[in-house]
């Protein structure tokens, strides 16, 4: 055997001496991963199992035997048909609340996607049965109490914003959810304003939106889309709304400066570009949403295509994941957000109304019996404007 054969013989001797304890690190730790991943599936299982079963909420409590009843819609398990409409206890106000005697309410998609508890949402809103029972968080009504350290409000005072359950005779709500109502518009307007008005503004401020831009708002008709588009125009941009046709001449009556009827156009094959879109629907691509854009363009993501979940809906939430994700390597940007109670952006809302520059659209009108039949209609997804529910 020559030196050069002795050399390699000894070489491929030590590295099968260093692969051994390699080959067995490596398949020990393989092994004790895959162990701790079982126990941990395990004990999420087992975790899962007993919260199921333990969850529960105060259903049975609201209704036993109310000592000053009132009127309202609760959630007692999952699915639009546990909607019932009931006698509870009347809310007595905490030293921050606001005690309002109801005079309207409005439906959101996301009542939709709460009542239905998709599992996604389960481990924050209940497993078995929903946490919140009392339906609602829209609201117009009257002062008719408030607790001892509230400052802003009186008796008789007529207020907008948000409280939770809402869809009842009367309601509580914390100072910073509530305003002033205008006097040039209805409760039943104001009570339609909540988070679609919140979701318009805060989206479009997401989006750095400025006088005289190019905007783009894609599903311009619906609750969100109809206060977009006004508040757009009242900041000053140059407005294309997207819309069925159906509903183009109510966009054009509400400020937009150039309709496009999505049955007949696709927006995102025309030259045009646009500093902010809009995005309502969700219902193209990244690179055909990127292709509208300016270089420095910001596409706000606000919703996947109404109320519900249809069959689109999980692949729309994953492509605006995905483009929100991807854009943070880019010029243009793809941006989420959760809209914020917020009373400033409140009183800036009743500003534009009372100034005439924004009216919030009213597509339908239930009673609180029919609150059922209301959230249905909603989910159908053709909705112009909000849907209501007024409370006598």
């Amino acid at each position: 055997m020559t030196s050069d054969e002795n050399f390699l013989s000894i070489s491929n001797l030590k590295a099968q001496d260093l692969e051994r304890p390699v080959m067995k690190l490596l398949k020990g730790i393989l092994k004790w991963t895959v162990r701790v991943l079982l126990v941990v599936l395990i004990i999420a299982f087992v975790w899962g199992f007993i919260a199921y079963w333990m969850s529960k909420n105060d259903c049975q409590q609201l209704t036993a035997n109310p000592t000053n009843p009132m009127k309202a819609i609760l959630q007692c398990d999952y699915g639009v048909a546990n909607l019932t409409l009931s006698e509870i206890e009347k809310p007595v106000p905490a030293d921050n609340q606001v005690l309002l005697k109801v005079r309207a309410a409005s439906l959101n998609p996301v009542d939709g996607h709460l009542l239905r508890g998709f599992f996604l949402m389960r481990p924050m809103v209940g497993m078995r049965k929903p946490k919140e029972t009392r339906f609602g968080r829209d609201v117009a009504g009257q002062v008719e109490a408030i607790g001892k350290n509230v400052t802003q409000f009186k008796p008789g005072d007529e207020v907008f914003g948000l409280a939770r359950g809402a869809c009842a005779e009367y309601a509580c709500g914390t100072e910073r959810g509530l305003v002033i109502k205008p006097n040039n518009i209805t409760f039943e307007q104001a009570g339609g304003v909540g988070v679609a008005g919140l979701t318009a503004l805060q989206g479009l401020r997401k989006g750095n939106i400025r006088a005289g831009q190019k905007v783009l708002v894609n599903g311009a008709s619906g609750g969100v889309g109809t206060f977009a588009v006004q508040i757009a125009k009242a900041i000053g941009a140059e407005v294309t709304a997207v819309c069925s046709t159906r509903n183009v001449d109510l966009v054009r009556s509400i400020g937009a400066d150039h309709v496009i009827d999505y049955t007949k156009e696709d927006f995102t094959k025309r030259d045009q570009k646009y500093d902010l879109l809009f995005d309502n629907v969700g219902n193209h691509s990244r690179s055909e949403r990127q292709r509208v854009l300016t270089p420095n363009g910001v596409c706000v993501l606000a919703g996947v295509g109404g109320a519900g979940m249809h069959p689109e809906s999980l692949g729309r939430v994953a492509g605006n994941l995905a483009a929100a994700l991807f854009s943070k390597f880019g010029g243009q940007k793809f941006v989420t957000f959760i809209a914020q109670t917020n009373k400033d952006d409140l009183a800036f809302l009743r500003e534009l109304m009372q100034s005439g520059k924004v009216s919030p659209i009213i597509d339908r009108t239930y009673k609180m019996s029919e609150t059922q039949a209301a959230v249905r209609y909603l989910e159908e997804g053709h909705a112009r404007g909000k849907v209501v529910i007024t409370i006598d």
